[in-house]
Formats: C-alpha cells, sequence, structure tokens
C-alpha cells in the first residue's frame, strides 16, 4: 500500500530517496536525483518526481530552511554534506522543482486531485526556501 499526502515527505518515492540519502548523505545521491527531473525534456515519471522533490527539501534544509516536517534523523545528516558548489547545486534543485511543476505525473496526479492547490503552495513555499 502506497503513501500520497501534499507534502514532499508524505509519499514512498520521497521516503524510499530518504533512505538512500540516509545511508549515502552525500551530494551525488542529490545530484543525480535534481539532475534527472531538472534535465527531463519529456514527461517526469512519478517516482522520480518524488525523489527529486525530496532531495530539493534535502538541499534546503542544507542551506539553513528545512521545512517544519523535515525528518529529524535526517536532518542532522544535511550538515554533514560536503557541497562542492552551493551555487550550481541550489540553481539545479530549483530547476528540478520548476520541472516537476511543469510536466511530470506527480503534477497530473494531483491535478486529478482536490488538493492541488496545496501541494503547488508547498513546492512554491520549497522554491522560497530554495531562493
Amino acid at each position: 500500500m502506497s503513501t500520497s499526502g501534499f507534502r514532499n515527505f508524505d509519499n514512498d518515492d520521497a521516503a524510499d530517496f530518504l533512505a538512500d540519502f540516509a545511508d549515502d548523505p552525500s551530494e551525488v545521491l542529490l545530484l543525480e536525483a535534481l539532475i534527472t527531473a531538472a534535465e527531463e525534456e519529456k514527461h517526469l515519471e512519478a517516482e522520480a518526481a518524488g525523489a527529486a522533490l525530496a532531495a530539493a527539501e534535502i538541499v534546503a534544509a542544507w542551506l539553513g530552511d528545512p521545512t517544519p516536517d523535515f525528518p529529524a534523523d535526517v536532518l542532522d545528516l544535511t550538515e554533514e554534506l560536503d557541497v562542492s558548489d552551493e551555487e550550481a547545486l541550489t540553481d539545479l534543485a530549483t530547476r528540478a522543482v520548476l520541472a516537476v511543476l511543469r510536466n511530470s505525473e506527480l503534477l497530473d496526479l494531483w491535478q486529478a486531485s482536490d488538493e492541488l492547490a496545496q501541494w503547488q503552495a508547498t513546492q512554491e513555499n520549497l522554491l522560497a526556501r530554495l531562493a
């Protein structure tokens, strides 16, 4: 049974990404998820979109502005991140979130729900925290 909610950590794809990050809290893992979303020219699959949003949330937390529902055990790991280029990582995270908002299976799923406005507000909040 899958879980789903309008917050970025309320789904199985984000939970899977967080588990991977907990095992290997590295910039490389974040880059893989963010690049997949930011550079997708076609329709982004829900799994990749969920991972990208989780990665972008990790970047926002690393920048010092985590979402209130950020998992405490993972928050400590963000402090250990060794980032090679803060500006490039932040820009990539922003582009990934915009890609999810523009053309993704996740967007399609939220458009078919009654919580689209809440989900979009969550993404706008994330973009503001990345700015």
